[in-house]
């Protein structure tokens, strides 16, 4: 023998414990059968709505049996539960539970995306059962532009849009006038004629002669059954086609445009959560572009000087120059250096300040004694004039070379300043030429603002020491320069008795700038970081909010067959597209400030892996910040949902 369709066996539903026990339902035993017309008649509190979200799994029993075709409900989780609703019951609501945002059409097709219809499908099934039922023209309003009984017929439609088998009716003449009332039951009792289930619960007995068959519940028992209705037909399954589901790309797809509607409808608030993102990508995009431009630009000064060279400077290693009062370095030293194989040149250095004067100009410049040898190891050209010979440098003459920054702040005509004499130290030295522009160095101060002395004249005429600063020693073979290095430690340390000076080659300044610069570059990326950290906090708060203003939604979604899965997909995608709309943006607003900051000067370098890391990382952040939102929303029950205001 076939099982009934439902069937309940001393069924409870209590709420609370103890004192504040309510006892909703109290041992209702009751079956319905394939093709009935039963109407659930009480008052306001008499247990009717609780037994109708019993029956249509929105809510489980507290207590006893309740079986559909002989399937225990008990023995099914909340997603065979949706499963369950979306094949077996349609519903009306009694305040319809349209969503606002949507037009009929696409309050109709609700249940059909959770039924796996495609788009075409949808639109077909969802525009012919508002015509049926005289909606053919109000297809693209929205709720708020339909009368009570407009509303209620989308319900309807939407009730029957899966086709289902049992339509469950929660009051749906309270809210209409006599005459929406009258052509809504003549509308139940067509599909009741159709063959399908109705079980329409009321508390008007006008409203409930219209059914087959009464039954009376009172304080969660029933009180009176007008008994089956005679003459049904066999107790068999509506054949339904089957379908799993909506795919996941329609899920996506639906999330899509649900989440663009639910950021249209909350315009000015929207654009407060993605402000956070977009700062925060714009912050990435811009402060990794300026580092990478900065490492670079320091990374090609330092290269411009040549891998070939080695500097010598005084002190022990591990200790720091202090003024003046470091002397381990000597002329002597440099000439030692420079018998040494493998050697293009040795420079021997002595820099200070000093003031430089013409007529009634001073400036005050750095001033460095030098060899001859310095354009050498400096890759420095001259623009004006010659440099000085090692004859000047031997024979102590008063002979200067000026960079350009110098030499324009003490001439009006630089190119005219060769020949001329400027005073230093308080004696006449002669310039004898103008250096190229080198622009500024990786630490910002002006190269061109120098002017160069023979060394042993700047020894003896300006700095008043005979020691030196530093010595600068370029390699003829740089595949050797390891082995030139050794050569000039262990030569100084023979002179010297003891480690008291440092020697390091071009590669190994490059090496530690370059660590400096990835870890400043680091530094920019994680304040940049802290931005969109704050941003993914806002797409939280905004989703937390939005499920908080959707929950009947939510519960409108689980009633018409929606899974928790298909909940969770949804809240997840919107928390995706929050965050894909503020990447975007905020790429967009780093490359425009990495532009203007081009345009005034500053040093970046905009490559598209700071843009692609930016945006994954906004995607990731609304991935992350949205899944606690989207849990909250894909577990809440939804018979509180549907009542949540």
């Amino acid at each position: 023998m076939t099982a009934p369709l439902i069937e309940l066996q001393d069924v409870d539903r209590y709420y609370g414990a103890g004192d504040t026990e309510v006892r909703a339902l109290d041992g209702v035993t009751l079956t319905i059968r394939t093709g009935e017309f039963v109407a659930i008649v009480g008052q306001s509190g008499s247990g009717k709505s609780t037994l109708m979200n019993v029956l249509g799994c929105l809510d489980r029993p507290t207590g006893g049996t309740y079986k559909i075709r002989g399937q225990n409900i008990a023995e099914l989780d909340a997603d065979a539960l949706a499963t369950l609703r979306r094949k077996t019951f349609g519903f009306i609501f009694q305040r319809y539970n349209l969503l606002a945002s949507v037009s009929a059409s696409e309050n109709v097709e609700i249940p059909a995306v959770y039924a796996g219809l495609n788009l075409a499908e949808r639109r077909t099934k969802a525009a012919a059962l508002l015509g049926t039922l005289g909606l053919a023209e109000r297809l693209h309003h929205k709720p708020g532009q339909l009368s009570g009984g407009q509303q209620q017929r989308v319900a309807v439609a939407r009730a029957l849009v899966n086709d289902a088998e049992v339509v469950l009716a929660d009051e749906p003449t309270g809210a209409l006038d006599s005459g929406s009332s009258n052509e809504l039951l003549n509308l139940l009792e067509s599909m009741h004629a159709d063959g399908r289930t109705i079980i329409l619960i009321t508390h008007d007995p006008k409203v409930a002669e219209r059914a087959k068959r009464r039954i009376e519940i009172r304080d969660g028992k029933i009180l009176s059954d007008s008994g089956a209705e005679h003459g049904l037909r066999a107790e068999t399954p509506v054949s339904l086609p089957d379908r799993k589901g909506p795919s996941p790309f329609v899920q996506v797809v639906e999330s899509v445009k649900m989440a663009f509607r639910s950021l249209r409808a909350n315009l000015f608030r929207t654009a407060l959560t993605l402000l956070g993102v977009v700062i925060g990508v714009s912050a990435v995009v811009a402060m990794l572009a300026i580092g990478e431009g900065s490492r670079a630009d320091v990374m090609a000064r330092f290269e411009s000087m040549g891998p070939n060279l080695l500097f010598v400077r005084p002190g022990a290693p591990g200790t720091r120059m202090r003024g003046d009062a470091v002397a381990t370095l000597t002329l002597e030293d440099s000439a030692a250096l420079g018998e040494l194989g493998n050697i293009e040149a040795t420079v021997p250095s002595r820099s200070g300040n000093a003031t430089l004067r013409v007529g009634g100009k001073d400036y005050s410049s750095s001033v460095e004694g030098v060899s001859e040898a310095w354009p050498i190891a400096q890759n420095r050209d001259m623009k004006y004039g010659t440099f000085f010979t090692a004859e000047d440098v031997s024979n102590r003459i008063g002979v200067v070379v000026l960079g350009t920054t110098t030499a324009g702040n003490l001439f009006d005509n630089v190119e005219g300043a060769v020949g001329q004499y400027v005073f230093l130290g308080g004696a006449p030295f002669e310039v004898a030429g103008v250096l190229e522009e080198k622009g500024a160095s990786s630490w910002g101060q002006d190269q061109d603002d120098i002017a160069l002395v023979p060394i042993t004249t700047g020894m003896m005429r300006v700095f008043g020491q005979r020691y030196l600063s530093s010595i600068t020693i370029a390699v003829e073979d740089t595949t050797t320069i390891v082995e030139t290095e050794a050569a000039a430690q262990a030569l100084l340390l023979a002179r010297h008795g003891t480690e008291d000076f440092q020697i390091r080659n071009t590669a190994s300044i490059l090496e530690s700038v370059e660590e400096t610069q990835n870890s400043f570059s680091l530094l920019l990326g994680s304040v940049a970081a802290i931005s969109l950290l704050v941003g993914g906090i806002g797409v939280m708060n905004i989703m937390l909010v939005s499920v908080s203003e959707r929950t009947r939604e939510i519960g409108v979604r689980m009633a018409t067959g929606a899974r928790r899965s298909d909940i969770m997909t949804q809240f997840v995608v919107e928390a995706l597209v929050v965050g894909g709309l503020g990447g975007i943006v905020g790429v967009l607003i780093g490359f425009a400030v990495c532009f203007i900051l081009a345009q005034s000067g500053v040093t970046v370098a905009v490559t598209a892996t700071p843009a692609i890391l930016a945006f994954c990382s906004a995607l990731g952040t609304g991935l992350v910040f949205g899944l606690l939102p989207a849990r909250q929303a894909s577990r809440l029950d939804p018979v509180a949902a549907l009542a949540s205001e």
